[in-house]
């Protein structure tokens, strides 16, 4: 029998919302172990001189628990 196990995770990146996603899930996976899924809940932008200067997503990463 497997558990799972969720967290939430805000993120950014300057390139890209794809490259936000990577950063978080790259992050996470430094304290968080057996990650299977991620969720993308929210995208927001940072807007400077009429421009994006930041991809920012908020995300739900599941994780299976170990026994």
């Amino acid at each position: 029998m497997s558990i799972a196990k969720t967290t939430e995770v805000i993120s950014s990146s300057t390139k890209s919302v794809e490259d936000a996603v990577h950063n978080g899930i790259e992050r996470a996976s430094k304290t968080i172990k057996g990650i299977s899924g991620v969720w993308v809940k929210d995208t927001k932008a940072t807007v400077e001189n009429n421009k994006i200067s930041e991809w920012r997503v908020t995300m739900i990463i599941t994780f299976v628990l170990n026994d």
